[in-house]
């Protein structure tokens, strides 16, 4: 059976919600790879933000594209266009916006200095599935937008790539099958077991034998925030560039089936995961205005978003970390250093205004809004103090 009908029922639940055209993708860094790929011509530069996952970084360097780092509002990490130099717009052959924990990058101004200089914007939703700008809903803005199932819904794996031209389904979904792996009775194995042995990882005096349950099946493998950037061999896959398959030991991390086909029992899992999206979504905009009320929030204007997490702006962030794991709160989705300062200029062009992302990603606590009251209460315990004195006076 083509995997496209398999996934026709998720496709048309997303295209509901979004009243776009979308294709089922099984993550969204594939569903990215292919936008860029399809957008975007290699040796373009991208202008995207410097705190945000490696993994997506990769992905950019994968399709043959150079990273541009743009400057960052220090408030919530979004993307600050009124920062970006008049001089760098015209040398863009695209913007990527992250979106990052749910709040929204400045999608309207995005879309218009886009529409200026005829280039196409690409928007990543994976943390924003429920969040909205100016009106509308995040991912209706750009060219092409991708969503991952792994946040909000928690389904561990699939997305979706949305596109504004339906017209241009076919074209995608052509690339999408060209790089598709099928399905592995091992990746399903270990989908399969990944949810108990995280839950492992969260029980009593297990945490030891679970963390290496996870490494084996693939499923963590950073020791640090920042994945090994491995500077000599990413300069020989960036030889062979737009190659997916050159970056594969980068972009896979954490994920070793991101180009695998879904099983049977996957989709239907994922399925009704998504089928109680909007439930989640209730309970992360509740827990999210709990987490922005204190004094480490920063509350955006406009009501509350549903927030994957809640960039809590802490002085001593390392410290909250460790005090949260104490209360068995993990903290994730950590990106410091900013990604200029990670990769530096062999691989990627720097921010004009580097100051902002620094300090917000050293700054920034992702808290898990479905745990606010544990982590406000753990936090208030521990004697975290607000984050002060940052650019332009936060």
């Amino acid at each position: 059976m083509p995997y496209e009908t398999t996934c026709s029922t998720l496709e048309e639940t997303m295209r509901d919600r979004l009243g776009r055209e979308c294709l089922f993708v099984p993550s969204c860094r594939l569903g990215l790879y292919v936008a860029l790929r399809h957008w975007c011509a290699p040796g373009g530069r991208v202008l995207m933000s410097p705190v945000n996952d490696d993994v997506i970084f990769f992905v950019v360097l994968a399709a043959g594209l150079r990273p541009v780092q743009a400057p960052l509002d220090p408030r919530d990490g979004s993307l600050d266009p009124a920062a970006v130099p008049e001089a760098l717009w015209p040398d863009l052959a695209a913007v990527l916006t992250t979106n990052l924990y749910g709040n929204p990058d400045p999608a309207p101004a995005l879309r218009t200095k886009c529409d200026e200089l005829g280039i196409p914007l690409i928007e990543d939703a994976a943390h924003a599935i429920g969040s909205e700008v100016g009106g509308r809903a995040v991912g209706t803005f750009g060219d092409a937008s991708v969503f991952s199932l792994s946040k909000h819904t928690a389904a561990k794996a699939g997305g979706f790539l949305a596109v504004a031209d339906p017209g241009l389904r076919e074209a995608l979904a052509k690339t999408r099958d060209e790089l598709l792996e099928p399905p592995r009775r091992t990746a399903e194995l270990a989908y399969w077991v990944r949810p108990y042995a995280e839950a492992a990882v969260r029980g009593a005096r297990l945490a030891p034998a679970a963390w290496a349950v996870l490494r084996m099946l693939g499923l963590q493998e950073r020791d640090d925030i920042r994945m090994a950037l491995r500077p000599d061999e990413l300069r020989r896959a960036a030889q062979a560039a737009p190659d997916l398959a050159a970056f594969h030991s980068w972009v896979r991390v954490d994920m070793h089936d991101y180009r695998t086909g879904a099983g049977r029992l996957r989709l239907a899992r994922i399925g009704r995961r998504l089928g109680r999206l909007d439930a989640v979504l209730d309970a992360h905009r509740a827990g999210t205005e709990r987490l922005l009320a204190t004094e480490w929030g920063r509350p955006g204007p406009g009501p509350a978003q549903p927030l994957f997490r809640v960039p809590l702006l802490v002085e001593d962030r390392d410290a909250a970390r460790a005090a949260l794991a104490e209360a068995r709160i993990t903290v994730g989705y950590l990106y410091d250093p900013p990604l200029d300062d990670y990769a530096g200029d062999a691989f990627t062009d720097p921010s004009p205004a580097p100051e902002a992302a620094r300090w917000f990603a050293r700054h920034a606590l992702p808290v898990d809004p479905l745990k606010a009251e544990l982590a406000v209460r753990v936090l208030q315990e521990s004697g975290a103090r607000p984050a002060r004195g940052g650019p332009g006076g936060v």
